[in-house]
This record gives C-alpha cells, structure tokens and sequence, in this order.
C-alpha cells in the first residue's frame, strides 16, 4: 500500500464496533470502566487488549500511533505533549540499557543541545559532538565513546545537511549503539529512517505532521526491540499527547503527502530564484549539484522531493537590524517560530531556534548573522516569490 493511501486510511474505523464511525472520535476520557474487576487486573497485566488510563492508552492516540507507525513502517509508535518530549523519551529509551552517553549530530535544532547538556547531562547521560556527514569521523567517535546512541537529523536544521543514515545505521549496528533519527523535516514521503536501518525516528507533530498550525506535540516511531521499553517508559512518565491534539494530528496526516508534494515543489521553484536574485549572498537546498551532501541527496531523497525549507544569506545584512527590517517589510510571510504549516513561515536562527548558543559556536556551525530559514508554505509560489522580492 503506498503512503498517500496509508495517510487517509490507517489508523482510522477501528472502534467502536459494531457502528463504526469513518473518523477516530475524541475520547476525551482520563479512565475507562472495564466489564469486571478481572478485566482490568488482565488488562494492566497486558493480556488481553483494552483500556484502563488515558496515560497507558487512549483510543485517540492509538489510531494516531497506528496511522504513523504504518507511514514510517515502524513496529508501533507512541504519540507525546511535545516534539521535544518525543526526543527526550526516544533518548532514554534508546540508553535504558546501554551506556548513558549520546553521541550527537553537530547540526541540530538548537532546542537540542539544550536538552542534551542542561537537562540530560546534568542527569548522567553524556554527550558529544559529530560530523554524520563524515563516515571517518563518525566511525572513529563510535571507537572512542562508545555511545549507547547515535542522535541526527534526516535535514539539518537549518543549513539542510544530509546524512548517510543508511551506512551510519551499518556503523551503529556493528558498534551495539541505538540510532535516533529526527525525521521532523523530511517526513515518512521523503525518508522513512527505519527502512534505512535506524532504531527510533522521532517528528514535532507541531510541523508537517499537523500542517496547520493548531498543534502541539511530538511522534516516537520504533522497531520492535525497543517498543516495550519505550510504552513502559511513557506509562510511568506520562508525555503523552492529548486526545484532542492527536485527533488534529491525524487529519492533517491524511493530507500530509499532498501537502508536502505541493510544498517541495514550490521550495524548488523559490530555491532556483533566490540563487539568482542580486539581494541573496547564499541559498541553502538540497537540490544544488553543488550541495556538499549531494551523492547521499540522490541516493536516499526521491527525485525531485527535497523537502520544503530553504535557508539564505542576506548580503547586505551585516547587522541583525538589516535582517529585522528585511523579515518587517515581509507581507505574505508568517513571520513565526515554527515550520511545515501550510502557510509559509519565516525566522531568524540567530533569536529564535539556536539563539541559546554562543555566536562562535553559531559560527563554526555556519549559522551567520544574515541567515534566515524558510518554510514554503502551499500558496502560489510567484505569490511568495513577489513577497520576497518586495521586501529584499
């Protein structure tokens, strides 16, 4: 079954029988009322399939976890508050078990590394960083560590670097580490990391999931040998998504394919004018034959699908205030912190997603001071294209 069908199908007319309604409805309950006492011992025991606690289970999330583990092709998933709770419970999750030390792409959201050095480490769970776009590196980082897991994004936030997840995966395999993949920007249309070989692959909901800007929450997809760590985690911990917000998750699901087509299309189209236009120092896409990652961009992204964030450099914009007045004169463009609505979206990294680092280490990372990230919305792409040649 392709994924365009998967998104509108799964997951969905499952319960209750026998009057089955053609959408999951909102179960808006924290507990449910077993049929007798033995019931529920045998439910909380896991023998027979049912409902005690909104915090193990709700039917709401459940088809929600259904529809996306069947379009990342995963064993199950497990829907929660926050992307970032997502990540911090597939992070635990992936060192129950093994050493509590992660070894971490060095192109990440910068939420990330917050939650890595000012929440985890001061909880024992080590980390480092690397260059997944360099197999040596990564291989020599595997030898001297000894991680229990390997942390990268599909696209990195915000330059749009592209990892070999495949032969990263090979290299976590044979070294006994657990790989996350943060597929957030590319979505199961693009790259479905556990087909790949990863063990987890988490997504911020909030974005390209949902679509529309009304959501917010976080998806953990898993192979099977980690899946009961990871529903025993979330049983006693609780980051789990709210039965509203995952009834919204999932019909923006169901139009995440078009959606997302429609999107990468225009990024394309927005990326190839802006190489052109003379108010533009630097374009970042995948697209680029030029792009360092571009043998792993062919190999593992399909044709003609490269997602829909472009980041650019201003070239006269030597000040943050120059950046400030460029994003001010934007009319059509949300000026927002987020990404993936069907609304084009636009933001500084240097105040918002990676404002916590310091300007070296934004540096060494290549995130200048006149760089601005782009998510392509579904409008007319000359409409955004005019939008932003009236305000550069």
């Amino acid at each position: 079954m392709k994924i365009h069908t998967k998104a509108v199908h799964a997951g969905d007319r499952k319960r209750p029988k026998p009057q089955i309604p053609v959408t999951t409805p909102i179960y808006a309950a924290a507990s449910f009322i077993p049929e007798s006492a033995e019931q529920v011992d045998r439910i909380f025991a896991h023998e027979i399939e049912g409902y005690s606690y909104s915090r193990y289970e709700n039917p709401t999330n459940l088809a929600l976890e259904e529809q996306v583990t069947a379009l990342e092709n995963g064993f199950g998933s497990l829907a929660c508050a926050s992307g970032m709770a997502a990540l911090e419970t597939a992070i635990v999750t992936a060192v129950t078990d093994r050493r509590r030390f992660v070894l971490a792409a060095d192109a990440l959201y910068g939420a990330t590394y917050r939650l890595l050095w000012n929440v985890l480490e001061p909880l024992g769970i080590e980390s480092s960083l690397v260059d997944v776009c360099d197999l040596a590196a990564v291989e020599q980082a595997l030898e001297r560590h000894k991680p229990g897991c390997l942390l990268m994004e599909t696209i990195s936030n915000p330059l749009l670097r592209v990892g070999p997840i495949d032969k990263i995966a090979a290299l976590c395999r044979e070294a006994g580490c657990v790989l996350i993949v943060d597929n957030t920007f590319a979505t199961p249309l693009l790259v479905r990391p556990i087909e790949l070989g990863a063990n987890l692959v988490m997504h911020s909901a909030t974005k390209y999931l949902a679509g529309h800007g009304d959501v917010l929450g976080g998806l953990v997809t898993t192979d099977e040998a980690h899946y009961e760590t990871l529903r025993a985690l979330s049983r006693t911990k609780g980051p789990v998504m709210g039965p509203f917000e995952a009834y919204l998750t999932m019909r923006g699901v169901k139009t995440l394919p078009l959606r997302m087509e429609r999107q990468c299309q225009n990024a394309r189209r927005i990326a190839a004018w802006l190489r052109e236009h003379p108010k533009v120092a630097r374009v970042y896409y995948p697209d680029d034959p030029a792009h360092p990652d571009a043998e792993t961009v062919r190999r593992l992204l399909p044709e003609n699908l490269y997602g829909a964030i472009v980041s650019f450099e201003l070239r006269e914009a030597a000040e943050p205030e120059q950046v400030y007045a460029f994003l001010d004169r934007l009319k059509l463009i949300v000026k927002a912190t987020s990404l993936g609505d069907v609304h084009s979206m636009i933001l500084y990294p240097r105040v918002s997603t990676h404002r916590d680092l310091a300007p070296k280490q934004r540096e060494r990372m290549g995130i200048r001071d006149n760089l601005v990230r782009l998510s392509v919305g579904i409008e007319d792409a000359g409409d955004i294209m005019a939008d932003l040649d009236r305000a550069l």
